[in-house]
């Protein structure tokens, strides 16, 4: 018999919050649809509201959750771009995708170098930031495309870049990291620049290795469709041992994604099987998300965080453009598609982490910037980039992906 006399514990309240965190996304979807604000803002904001910067809603036992959350919602995500991306489309784009990508990643990074110089700080935080500035939010670039129905040229462009400009980050990274090094005194680190090549090479390698036994096992047990369980289980497995060896599992997933697209030609439908599982996992990501902002942190981030948002978002745009113009492709290419591009959230984290880990004399300094300016990303990247797809013509063109349902308000999945 039941003992209705029990106090709850903490753990009996998670599928509570788990639950409204989902009846959150929903709201948030229906809201954003009618006043035009990106479900990710409205679910960051509401983290935020919720979390211990805000009413203090919900603490830090919730808050424990963020990373298994983080690493499964990114894997699925890296997965579904690998797919989506590298199957159809690089043969088309191919060209133009990675010359934004380089041109905007090396744009943020010089523009952030430049502009902490110049405003008079010290040789080594300039390096530092300079190396995290290229990273980017694939997670809140991809939701904004989903929900808005994105579909066209700069839309695949996006995509593209989002897809890759992490490889290209996490190498300028690594080569900045060890100039910084040297700079302080102790000499040139081969070490670290192996150790950023290993993180974008090993990722690929464990994709690929998972991938084409994927590609031929997936779809066979029923023909004509990759399984759930075959999906998800080798995603999964994927991601988690990228993070055993120590790359990234975003960048594995990707390559998973990409090798199965391209080599399991008996799929009709390889993406499918998961995006519906990728879209709750997003959900309470966001929100998650949200209850980590960190007030005084963004309080305390000052003229260093002031210049490295502003010359980021410059080195962004400017990057973007040229690296359009260079491939020659459409005017409305150039001109947008830097603005799609200025979400930063997890893996800039994460380099800042590597950062402070290395130099922490000035860790504190570098945290202290990414934590308040990733506030200012992630809230207003999310409505620039809707904005741009706005303008650019290319909202509601993707079709949706439930028939017989309202437009307007039927949530959409990432193919949609």
């Amino acid at each position: 018999m039941l003992n209705h006399t029990t106090v709850p514990q903490a753990q009996d309240w998670t599928l509570v919050i788990i639950g409204m965190f989902l009846v959150a996304g929903y709201a948030a979807h229906v809201i954003g649809r009618r006043t035009h604000i990106p479900r990710v803002t409205l679910l960051l904001l509401l983290g935020i509201s919720a979390g211990p910067s805000g009413l203090g809603l919900l603490g830090e036992e919730t808050a424990e959750w963020f990373p298994l959350v983080t690493q499964s919602a990114l894997s699925l995500l890296g997965f579904m771009l690998g797919e989506r991306f590298f199957g159809k489309k690089l043969r088309q784009t191919g060209r133009v995708i990675l010359s934004v990508a380089i041109a905007e990643s090396l744009g943020a990074a010089l523009a952030v170098f430049f502009g902490l110089l110049l405003a008079g700080a010290p040789l080594v935080l300039a390096l530092l930031l300079a190396g995290v500035a290229p990273a980017s939010a694939p997670a809140a670039t991809v939701d904004v495309i989903s929900e808005a129905r994105a579909n066209g040229e700069v839309t695949e462009t996006v995509l593209g870049v989002v897809a890759i400009d992490d490889a290209f980050g996490i190498l300028l990274f690594g080569l900045l990291l060890a100039i910084a090094q040297a700079a302080a005194g102790d000499g040139l680190s081969w070490r670290t620049l192996a150790e950023g090549a290993w993180e974008v090479v090993g990722a690929g390698a464990l994709g690929a290795a998972i991938g084409v036994p994927m590609a031929w096992i997936t779809g066979r047990v029923r023909p004509g469709e990759l399984t759930l369980l075959e999906a998800l289980g080798a995603v999964l497995l994927c991601g988690g041992l990228a993070s055993v060896i120590g790359v990234s599992y975003l960048l594995a997933c990707m390559t998973l994604g990409a090798v199965v697209a391209r080599r399991a030609h008996h799929h009709t439908r390889p993406l499918h099987a998961i995006e519906g599982v990728s879209q709750p996992l997003l959900v309470v990501f966001f929100v998650l998300a949200g209850l980590e902002f960190d007030l005084e942190a963004f309080l305390a981030f000052g003229a260093t965080g002031i210049v490295y948002f502003l010359a980021r978002v410059g080195g962004k745009l400017a990057g973007g453009f040229v690296g359009a113009r260079i491939a020659t492709a459409p005017a409305k290419v150039s001109t947008h598609v830097g603005w799609c591009l200025l979400p930063q959230a997890g893996v800039a984290l994460g380099l800042g982490l590597v950062a402070s880990q290395r130099f922490p004399t000035i860790g504190a300094s570098v945290l202290s910037v990414l934590l308040g300016t990733t506030f200012l990303f992630e809230v207003f990247g999310p409505i620039a980039t809707r904005l741009s797809l706005r303008h650019a013509g290319e909202t509601g063109q993707a079709p949706s992906t439930t028939s017989g349902d309202p437009p307007n308000d039927q949530p959409h999945t990432f193919a949609g």
